[in-house]
């Protein structure tokens, strides 16, 4: 075989294995939408969810990231970030693209790293607007997945739809169906018990005590009290999330409070929950919480029925034990076998290459 023909043979061969590799598949996201993507994806931009993207497809999934909102992880979520960047340092090397919420998300530097696809929450998705069409007129797949929502079926969806993109299937599987089990098991015991509602405050403590911070209505926390049949005292005055007036947590006179936070909350008073934080810290900020005007008066601190939760866990594959963390809180005597700070320390352990140490559930100090 003469040198010409050789490489025209391996022209062919080049083409042909190309083809192969190059075949598309449709990904229908939590939004309904029919999605091309050539799997598994090999350049990655992830707008949100990068632990769940970790936990799911595993370590060797960053790999393929390009570009990564950094805020959403680094800021929002400081000390877990530095866990994660101080086990895999090249974290730090992967481009950021900006963040939506602080309209800093950048669509040049998206277009500019060429990836096969991007994945964006459903928030992030809406926020975008009209940018949206100038990714897709730069023929870059867009999949849309959501664990905000805080429904089983959008959980168990976006797991699944990460496994496709990172061609872990049934690792994807196994994860979502040990979180429906979870979810499914907590709800049945609840309907048998056939109790009264508690009425229920959740708010972010990011502001400390000293200034009302965000509840949650038809989502996040909020959604999470629905779902365990309680009565969420922010449903009559925010749809999605928004502030209550203190007046109108008083007038609602809640029996169970919960205030969550993160590792940014070590600064200051506010609610400090995560990787890091001490025990002693997270109850006394809890307490902090606890001497607001007038509070004395409700039933949740009467009763001391005030908990600290870990707002990073939260819209995440993550979050079954803190669902459990809620609903043993709200219902004591349903769920007295279960430890949901352990199940999720356990997580770690199956799932994830690095090991958390801190406090993410609390109690007001009895």
């Amino acid at each position: 075989m003469n040198r010409s023909t050789m490489l025209l043979l391996m022209l062919w061969m080049s083409f042909f294995t190309g083809s192969v590799q190059a075949k598309m598949t449709v990904i229908n996201d939590v939004l309904g939408r029919k999605v091309e993507v050539d799997l598994p994806a090999q350049k990655v931009v992830l707008g949100f969810y990068a632990e769940d993207y970790m936990a799911i497809g595993t370590e060797n999934a960053f790999d393929k990231v390009v570009g990564i909102s950094r805020d959403t992880w680094k800021t929002w979520r400081p000390a877990n970030w530095s866990l994660y960047t101080n086990y895999r340092p090249s974290l730090k090397d992967i481009p950021d693209v900006g963040e939506v919420e602080a309209q800093t998300f950048s669509i040049e530097k998206v277009i500019s790293l060429k990836p096969n696809v991007i994945l964006l929450a459903d928030w992030q998705y809406k926020s975008l607007g009209t940018d949206i069409s100038r990714l897709t007129n730069a023929n870059i797949p867009i999949v849309v997945v959501d664990y905000n929502a805080q429904t089983l079926d959008r959980h168990i969806k976006s797991t699944k739809i990460i496994g496709q993109l990172t061609g872990q299937n049934e690792r994807a599987r196994k994860i979502a169906d040990e979180y429906k089990q979870a979810i499914e098991n907590t709800l049945q015991r609840i309907k048998e018990a056939n109790l009264v509602k508690p009425r229920t405050y959740v708010e972010y403590g990011n502001k400390g005590p000293g200034k009302f911070s965000f509840t949650y209505g038809k989502n996040m926390w909020g959604a999470v009290v629905t779902m365990l049949g309680g009565n969420n005292i922010a449903t009559p005055f925010v749809e999605w999330w928004g502030t209550m007036s203190p007046e109108q947590v008083l007038a609602s006179n809640p029996e169970v409070i919960f205030l969550s936070g993160t590792e940014s909350g070590v600064k200051g008073d506010a609610m400090a929950m995560g990787q890091g934080i001490d025990r002693k810290l997270a109850e006394s900020r809890l307490k902090g919480f606890t001497k607001r005007a007038s509070w004395e008066q409700m039933p949740a601190i009467k009763n001391q029925r005030v908990y600290g939760i870990y707002h990073g866990a939260a819209r995440t594959i993550l979050g079954a034990p803190m669902v459990r963390f809620i609903a043993k809180s709200m219902y004591p005597n349903l769920f007295e076998d279960i430890n949901p700070e352990q199940e999720y320390l356990d997580f770690y352990k199956q799932y994830l290459p690095v090991t958390p140490t801190g406090t993410f559930t609390a109690q007001v100090a009895k």
